[in-house]
């Protein structure tokens, strides 16, 4: 059974940072694209963090681009997402995912994990 669990969540001001954690069970992190997904009160759910699994290659979206950093933390077997210079409409559920080695491109995930809220104060 496939468990993402996400973490670090919380409450920051406006140009602040935060880091993010997913940590799995069921598969091995390594062998998968992970992502990061988020979604807004009223809003589409965006892809905004991914790594692949081949090259670890990394893809953000536009809205995040320059201010997050996806990366394969070793040491915990995490695969975090440190976020910086935090704006309020980056406020949002985020969600930790996993995929097949496409999933970077397709935005389509094969896992999904619980989420953790992020909330930044203007």
């Amino acid at each position: 059974d496939v468990q993402l669990q996400a973490s670090g969540g919380g409450l920051v001001q406006a140009g602040g940072s935060l880091n993010l954690s997913c940590i799995a069970s069921g598969i091995t992190v390594e062998d998968y694209a992970v992502g990061w997904f988020r979604q807004a009160p009223g809003k589409e759910r965006e892809g905004v963090a991914c790594i692949m699994s081949s090259d670890r290659s990394k893809h953000y979206s536009d809205s995040v681009r320059g201010r997050f950093t996806i990366f394969h933390d070793n040491t915990k077997g995490t695969v975090d997402p440190q976020m910086r210079s935090l704006k309020p409409e980056d406020t949002a559920l985020y969600s930790c995912t996993a995929g097949l080695w496409s999933m970077c491109y397709t935005n389509i995930p094969n896992y999904w994990g619980q989420g953790t809220h992020v909330t930044v104060s203007s």
